[in-house]
């Protein structure tokens, strides 16, 4: 039985038919394999299934339902499948339970349109009755639609000066503006993925070749093989939240996307509203910003000048080191002009001596008064840079300000185009 059944899974993989030999197994009491085999063949061939179904179902209603609804999608004949087997199949999807491999499978295969419109509305609504929106955070929405946004986004004024868009009252609103446009390019391109790799008429066979065995553990022809028998232990199932996101995420099937996407709706609506309304904050008159390390206010007119002038105060009291009088140099000329005087009347000896005291502080004198200079130019440099930064940082801020407007606009455009994006919602066909 195992082996016919075997070679039954790879025919409707393979064409979408029985094995032309006859089904030659025994019954097993209490099995519901042999008769849902036998219900299937039958089904397949035009038959009237009732008696072996009947048999099937009164040993395990459930697995009979979920054999029929997969073996016909496979074989690209869902279409033929009866609607109360569906509900039998499926059960009930939980917040709190994980989705079975044979739920993710029905899922999978009504989503590319294994079951027809019915199917993809079926599952649609044991999706909606959970009410996934009042349990989520709509930050992981967003991240699973978009993942890898840049932490920072420096708009066109900024570029100079990208620390200013670090700022919480120039970031929050490009941020904003940013987000939503990436939003609204991945909407866009989940609704509007073509079907032409999943078709809804094409049967969901095996079309690369690879063993059924190497398949996700929730693919319909991997199931299949589980409840015959053929395969090893099921791997891990994951929850009904994990599966919706992983569906959102960039590569995903673009059918689960659509409907993981028709369940987003609701959230996304919410973050669109406030994305928007992010993106229309009026940008500040005056800021506050960091220069060289020192904070300096900006006002439309220029910068704040007591903000400026006790920056200057500690760029001079940063850049000038605090020197005490040259006391060595002045000892070293005390005594060179003690030994002339005493050169005159002892020795001449002394005068040398004399030379070389007076020249080294002279030496002392000059290094020192070339540190002094060298500091001097120090700060003026760096007051003379923040002055440039701080005219500088009062245009990026004008600039900024004439940004708004555009920026707006194309939100506003971005939130319009994705409502009317996620309006639309999955193909039923």
């Amino acid at each position: 039985m195992h082996r016919y059944a075997e070679a039954l899974l790879t025919h409707l993989a393979a064409n979408g038919s029985a094995p032309p030999a006859a089904p030659g197994f025994r019954d097993v009491p209490g099995y519901w394999l042999p008769p849902a085999v036998e219900a299937l063949v039958a089904i397949l061939a035009g038959d009237d299934p009732l008696e072996p179904l009947s048999r099937a179902a009164g040993r395990d209603q459930q697995q009979t339902a979920l054999f029929l609804c997969l073996a016909l999608a496979v074989s690209g004949q869902g279409s033929r499948i009866h609607a109360s087997w569906l509900g039998t199949a499926f059960g009930e999807l939980s917040l709190d339970r994980p989705v079975t491999h044979g739920q993710r499978s029905l899922w999978l295969a009504a989503a590319r349109g294994a079951y027809g419109p019915a199917g993809k509305i079926f599952v649609l609504r044991k999706l909606d009755v959970l009410a996934v929106q009042e349990h989520a955070d709509p930050k992981q929405w967003v991240q699973a639609l978009v993942p890898d946004e840049p932490s920072v986004v420096v708009p066109p004024s900024l570029v100079d000066f990208p620390e200013m868009a670090e700022l919480p009252e120039l970031a929050r609103p490009a941020m904003a503006a940013a987000r939503l446009a990436r939003l609204r390019g991945r909407v866009a391109e989940i609704t509007s993925a073509r079907q032409s790799d999943h078709d809804s008429s094409a049967p969901l066979d095996n079309s690369t070749g690879s063993p059924a065995t190497s398949w996700a553990e929730d693919e319909p022809l991997a199931v299949l093989r589980s409840l015959i028998g053929q395969s090893g232990p099921a791997g891990p199932m994951a929850s009904l939240s994990s599966h919706l996101l992983d569906d959102l995420r960039p590569g995903a099937d673009p059918h689960l996307a659509a409907i993981a996407l028709h369940v987003a709706a609701p959230i996304l609506r919410g973050v669109c509203e406030e994305l928007e309304a992010d993106s229309r904050l009026e940008p500040p008159e005056t800021l506050t910003v960091p220069l060289l390390g020192h904070r300096i206010h900006l006002r439309p007119e220029g910068p704040d000048q007591q903000s400026m002038a006790a920056a200057e105060d500690a760029i001079v009291a940063d850049g000038v080191v605090p020197r005490g009088r040259p006391w060595a140099a002045m000892v070293l000329i005390v005594a060179g002009v003690a030994c002339l005087i005493g050169a005159a009347f002892l020795n001449n000896l002394l005068v040398a001596a004399a030379v070389a005291m007076i020249g080294l502080a002279g030496w002392q004198l000059w290094l020192r008064r070339k540190l002094v200079e060298a500091d001097a130019r120090f700060v003026t440099a760096q007051v003379s840079e923040l002055k440039e930064l701080a005219e500088g940082a009062v245009w990026a801020l004008h600039a900024y300000a004439r940004e708004a407007d555009a920026r707006a606009t194309q939100a506003a455009d971005d939130a319009v185009e994705l409502t009317r994006l996620i309006r639309r919602g999955p193909r039923a066909g």
